[in-house]
């Protein structure tokens, strides 16, 4: 039992080692970054429809210039076409981002990609590629598209993406079937967990409201038994789910790297956090 505990430990210590942290693009994220994230943890930018893709960018910039692995969110139905995505890539190169997330996007297409898989086949032909391009990965059913094909979606982009990133998901069980799952189709790439960092439901909820960006506070929004859950005594903790993920995680085969957190700018929040149960691991 002594050996089971040590190396689940490990395996979460190893998690949160490689750790990054999806922010949204407000006016006051940039404080926030600088004033408590360490600069060996990469930051990915959201993009919203609301906000435009202009914020995503522009933040982007702004923290690759303060010396950030900054991973702007391209998502791929707010942008036109081949010659807008040519000009974001100079753009990002210029800035001398060399990693980017393409999902499909939450909005209606403005152009020429209905998908990720289409802007991807775009960005693939394009000069001076990408170091990384993430995906987006399913572990719980998509409310428009079948388990099979969220996972044929997978092999399908295989050919033009680095890692997988799951969707924000509070049930470890899932991850530990949609892992097994995803690697027995023959999908390699590695993967980066998507977990939330420490939640205050309230401030949560407004900020949803308020910006209404990405699956995942789309996701909180909508579910409000995953709040009652929360509250509950004895509900979801983000300890609790590292450890429950740490088998499937530990084994090589699994491919699991690190974590993707969304901290929905509660930024000190998860970094404190973080630091802690590293301290007590």
């Amino acid at each position: 039992m002594r050996n089971k505990t040590m190396t689940r430990n490990q395996t979460v210590h190893r998690l949160l080692t490689h750790a990054r942290y999806e922010v949204l693009p407000t006016p006051s994220t940039e404080e926030k970054v600088l004033a408590s994230v360490p600069l060996d943890v990469p930051v990915t930018v959201t993009a919203s429809g609301a906000k435009g893709l202009e914020a995503t960018l522009a933040l982007a910039e702004s923290l690759a210039g303060q010396g950030y692995v900054a991973v702007p969110h391209l998502a791929a139905r707010m942008i036109s076409g081949r010659t807008e995505l040519g000009e974001i890539r100079a753009r990002l190169a210029a800035a001398g981002i060399t990693r980017v997330f393409v999902p499909g996007g939450d909005v209606d297409p403005v152009g020429d990609y209905p998908d990720a898989f289409s802007l991807l086949e775009d960005l693939n032909t394009l000069p001076q590629p990408f170091e990384q391009i993430g995906i987006t990965g399913y572990p719980e059913t998509h409310p428009k598209i079948t388990d099979d094909l969220t996972v044929q979606a997978m092999w399908d982009k295989r050919r033009h993406a680095t890692h997988v990133v799951s969707n924000l998901t509070f049930d470890a069980g899932a991850i530990k079937s949609w892992v097994s799952r995803m690697r027995g189709r023959g999908v390699t790439m590695p993967l980066l967990l998507g977990m939330p960092g420490p939640i205050d439901r309230a401030k949560l909820l407004t900020m949803a409201t308020k910006i209404g960006v990405g699956e995942s506070t789309r996701f909180l929004a909508k579910h409000k038994g995953t709040f009652a859950r929360l509250a509950a005594p004895g509900g979801f903790t983000g300890q609790r789910f590292l450890e429950e993920c740490a088998g499937v995680a530990a084994r090589p085969e699994s491919l699991v790297e690190g974590l993707h957190i969304f901290t929905f700018n509660q930024i000190a929040q998860t970094e404190e956090w973080r630091q802690d149960l590293l301290s007590r691991l």
